[in-house]
């Protein structure tokens, strides 16, 4: 008992030795506690949500353990420091904490609700790769993207009234300066509604081939401010959303098929009716090749150029993959020359027949 007595009777920093060992007990407690919640967030998504259906429940839980471990810490900070009690006059750092710890605790909200738009937002990309539209796979990171901002907006202002600060005063300065930074965010006002318009028009998505009449390249992704094309030289092209929303866009991966439009240019040496059976032999290839659209071609003798007899080809291949296109116009092409080598035709090049006049004679001569 007398060691009891003395020991409440000393100080340390003008604060009781058994405050200080209670203090101690109370941060080691929040130490066990801590490791209890995360293990419990653990248990509970290897256990419970595990069996579940629903992918919400794994969101939520990994979205809350760590934000979780961090708040026990924080009120576990707040308790020592009051069971410590420190004077105010040598250590007025009581008011402190408290209001460190309102600000941190909101923190550390913001930072549940940020992981848990990520989670979410995770979720439904997965589940809007699955759907036929691809409306939602543009929407779903518009959406993350909208709500993180208000969440940030959000933050400040409540984090502002805690320090103090009269936030009704700051929105209604806002109000006095509306006008102003209107008119400096009327470029950014723009791009954002643009943004809008290419979601909801859905001129492209994310992954077409387009061409304009500035850039052509694959979109990457669709932003509040810009879009971001990857030419096809491997560049990185930011294109502001209010100009590319009033652009003429050539949607190349739009189309169903791919054309194909040549000309095979035949010697003058080649009879009438090896033009036909060539004509007829490359309908047929067009006819039976299983790459080429069979909803319509042509195959037509159609000039007699200067140096060539002139066959026109039109037709489409049924894929609009550029490597498999080109396999499509390759394996035609050889089996044109393989017709044309049995019809003992030959391709034309231009060429010139020069005549010459015997000056004795007066006879030409070529």
């Amino acid at each position: 008992m007398d060691f009891l007595s003395q020991l409440g009777a000393m100080t340390l920093l003008d604060i009781p030795v058994s405050r200080w060992l209670l203090a101690v007990l109370t941060l080691f407690a929040t130490m066990v506690a801590q490791r209890l919640i995360l293990s419990a967030f653990h248990v509970l998504a290897h256990s419970i949500a595990a069996q579940t259906e629903t992918q919400l429940d794994n969101v939520l839980l990994e979205a809350a353990e760590r934000p979780a471990g961090m708040l026990v810490l924080i009120l576990g900070l707040l308790l020592t420091i009051h069971v410590l009690q420190p004077p105010l006059t040598s250590f007025p750092i009581v008011i402190l904490a408290d209001q460190a710890g309102r600000i941190i605790s909101i923190i550390i909200g913001v930072w549940f609700l940020w992981r848990m738009i990520d989670g979410l937002s995770a979720y439904f990309t997965a589940r809007a790769a699955q759907t036929d539209s691809s409306l939602d796979d543009q929407l779903v990171p518009f959406i993350a993207k909208t709500l993180k901002i208000f969440l940030v907006l959000t933050a400040v202002l409540v984090v502002a009234q805690n320090m103090g600060y009269s936030v009704s005063g700051l929105i209604a300065s806002l109000g006095i300066g509306g006008i102003a930074i209107a008119m400096a965010a009327k470029d950014t006002i723009a791009n954002v509604f643009g943004s809008v318009m290419i979601l909801v028009d859905r001129p492209f998505t994310i992954g077409d081939w387009i061409k304009t009449s500035e850039f052509e390249g694959v979109v990457e992704e669709v932003g509040f401010r810009s879009t971001r094309i990857r030419t096809f030289g491997k560049t990185l092209v930011n294109v502001p959303n209010s100009t590319l929303a009033n652009m003429v866009i050539d949607n190349i991966d739009a189309r169903p098929k791919r054309r194909v439009k040549m000309r095979i240019g035949i010697t003058y040496n080649a009879t009438a009716k090896q033009i036909q059976q060539a004509i007829e032999g490359i309908e047929s290839i067009l006819k039976h090749h299983i790459g080429v659209d069979r909803d319509f071609s042509l195959v037509k003798f159609d000039e007699f150029e200067d140096s060539s007899l002139s066959i026109f080809l039109y037709y489409f291949t049924k894929t609009t993959h550029w490597a498999e296109y080109l396999q499509v116009r390759q394996e035609v092409n050889m089996q044109i020359m393989e017709l044309l080598e049995k019809l003992d035709l030959e391709f034309a090049f231009p060429t010139r027949t020069v005549h010459l006049a015997d000056q004795t004679t007066g006879t030409p001569s070529s």
